[in-house]
């Protein structure tokens, strides 16, 4: 079962990593470099004169890039380990594991890892006003962990009482808040945060559901 178990998680999260980082250099990576010049002072933003909204020409550094690729592999990998011993605990019990079914799991995936932790906390770039980081490390944990186990209760429990729970559970980290800095401030023009995290989130997404459709094929094909 171990064995079945992180085979196929070395499969679907390295594949995945890579659809990933992939995606991310093509459409937020350029978005990161542009805020980067409003950081640095290379460009100034103002309210009146505005600035320009296009980046730097992007160009392929292999340090740099080549490393983000590396992580992004990593990190999906350890997600699709997560993944694939809760399909194992769910497949135990007889639920179908089809890549139909995968892709739902890496939609509640996307949901709990990104989707949810935006609300309080989206994607940001450099320069950004930010609470203390500890703080908001807490807060994204405890939003992930409540948020998973949610979906988990709304997808396996067998009673209102459970759904009630998974409700609670889904708000609790909402109405408690994120923390934010008392004022914010900077000099990245906020059109270009907006456009940073509208594609970071939709790489996310677009990355949990072919790790949630490939965890299910190679689980399936390990069998």
């Amino acid at each position: 079962m171990l064995s079945r178990i992180v085979t196929s998680a070395l499969f679907a999260g390295f594949a995945a990593g890579l659809i990933a980082a992939l995606l991310q250099l093509a459409f937020v990576q350029p978005h990161l470099l542009h805020a980067e010049m409003f950081e640095s002072g290379e460009l100034v933003h103002s309210v009146t004169a505005g600035s320009s909204a296009h980046g730097p020409a992007y160009q392929f550094d292999a340090m740099r890039d080549g490393l983000s690729i590396l992580f992004s592999a990593l990190i999906y990998t350890g997600y699709a380990l997560m993944m694939i011993a809760a399909m194992a605990f769910a497949d135990e019990r007889g639920h179908v594991l089809t890549p139909r079914v995968g892709i739902i799991w890496g939609l509640a995936g996307f949901i709990a890892v990104h989707f949810a932790p935006a609300i309080g906390l989206p994607p940001e770039l450099p320069g950004s006003s930010a609470a203390d980081v500890g703080a908001r490390q807490i807060w994204w944990f405890a939003t992930v962990g409540a948020t998973a186990l949610a979906l988990w209760l709304i997808a396996f429990g067998r009673s209102m009482m459970a759904w009630g729970i998974a409700v609670i559970l889904l708000a609790a980290p909402h109405i408690v808040g994120a923390p934010h800095p008392d004022k914010f401030h900077g000099g990245v023009p906020p059109e270009l945060g907006g456009l940073f995290a509208g594609n970071a989130l939709g790489v996310g997404m677009a990355a949990w559901v072919v790790l949630g459709l490939l965890a299910a094929h190679f689980w399936n094909s390990e069998a």
